[in-house]
């Protein structure tokens, strides 16, 4: 008898679950407001500079495969990033180059992870987190973020998770930082205080930093490179956010550490990027282009955070104005992660509501329960002002016609 493998009933991803009916929705011709993914492109063009250095790129016969681990000029632009932004001693060589810091996700949770290991998942998460753990096999231990907390991580919280996890076999422990979908920012004495028990629990520390540029608010952001001390770790980064290019598909992993594991773990994820062959050619020179012209950069970057910024705090201002709703305000990122007084309105659950929003309104957020929040849901704060009052008008025009 045929039969499926029964850990790729896991695969999927919630923020996009309702594509194909917000599709079907907009074919009709009723406008949709989608506030569900993270796609600065779709809002702040990439700018010209990147897109020139592809055209060159495309121009100079650059479209073939290329180096399985990425091209030269690339690793070492992006070991050059980390040396002088992050105080990283990086080598070329400590670096992968994949398709998107999904394809990272995907390669560590196979190098990592047999039937039955464990891994720790800092909860609100990112939602290829616990799916590409679960897809081979692999088994979630959440430690959750409070929101009386900001939804930073408390080092209390996970001492506490191992304790009770005693004898059970963790391999890694992930998180993003600035979060998504919290938008919060984890300070430099909770990273130190992370590193300490990751150390003493012989555990690898997985650190997702593609956001590490759209800080804001005040807060002051950390890399784990500038606290790791030898542990064990990894970075993943890349060109989707603050390069303003997710459709170039370009993401890296480099290991900030020289100790025998971080080795292997690198040598493990080479060889699932041999399977694929290579990355995007064109958009790695592009990409590189764009690392080392960083005076350029830090203009467009500057000036992409400040709008950010005024757009994220309208959008969470607007949400705490509401009877139905509340938000931190976040410190980077573009997600206002916003909670649902579930009491006041007629729905079971946040995939009920996110569905029948979309139906009634128009409006397409992302169910929290996606991303371990339950009773949640998160706008994408990119959109324009006027469009982000309209969806927020919308969904509180909703929460009123289905209060109790």
């Amino acid at each position: 008898m045929l039969k499926l493998s029964k850990y790729g009933s896991y695969a999927g991803n919630p923020i996009e679950e309702e594509d194909k009916l917000a599709n079907s929705i907009a074919s009709k011709g009723k406008k949709v407001l989608r506030l569900h993914r993270g796609d600065p492109a779709a809002y702040f063009p990439t700018p010209k500079y990147i897109v020139n250095a592809y055209l060159h790129a495309l121009r100079s016969g650059k479209t073939g495969y290329s180096f399985h681990a990425g091209i030269t000029e690339l690793r070492e632009a992006i070991a050059k990033r980390h040396r002088r932004l992050r105080h990283l001693n990086a080598d070329p060589e400590n670096v992968l180059v994949t398709q998107g810091v999904s394809e990272a996700i995907m390669f560590l949770s196979a190098s990592l992870t047999d039937p039955g290991d464990m891994a720790i998942i800092f909860r609100p998460y990112y939602v290829l987190y616990p799916t590409c753990l679960e897809v081979e096999g692999g088994v979630p231990i959440y430690v959750d973020c409070k929101e009386e907390d900001r939804f930073r991580i408390n080092p209390d919280n996970l001492r506490k998770a191992l304790k009770s996890s005693r004898g059970k076999r963790i391999k890694f422990m992930i998180f993003s930082n600035p979060s998504n979908p919290t938008g919060s920012v984890t300070r430099k004495q909770e990273l130190s205080e992370i590193v300490d028990i990751a150390n003493d629990n012989d555990i690898f520390i997985v650190s997702d930093e593609i956001y590490d540029e759209l800080v804001f608010n005040g807060a002051k952001f950390t890399s784990l490179s500038e606290v790791s001390k030898g542990v064990p770790s990894v970075i993943f980064g890349g060109a989707s956010k603050g390069f303003d290019s997710t459709g170039f598909r370009i993401g890296y992993a480099i290991f900030p550490e020289t100790d025998r594991f971080s080795k292997e773990v690198r040598e493990r994820m080479a060889k699932y990027a041999q399977m694929r062959l290579s990355s995007n050619t064109p958009a790695q020179y592009a990409f590189a282009r764009a690392l080392n012209d960083m005076s350029i950069h830090q203009k467009t970057v500057a000036s992409m955070v400040k709008m950010i910024e005024k757009r994220a705090n309208f959008t969470s201002d607007l949400i705490n104005e509401s009877e139905f709703m509340s938000s931190a305000r976040p410190e980077g990122a573009f997600y206002a992660l916003a909670r649902i007084n579930m009491q006041k309105i007629r729905f079971k659950n946040d995939e009920d509501l996110s569905r029948r929003l979309l139906i009634e309104e128009g409006v397409q957020i992302t169910r929290g329960s996606g991303f371990g929040a339950p009773g949640h849901i998160r706008i994408v704060t990119l959109a324009p002002e006027n469009q982000l009052e309209l969806a927020i008008r919308k969904i509180n025009k909703f929460f009123v016609r289905h209060s109790k």
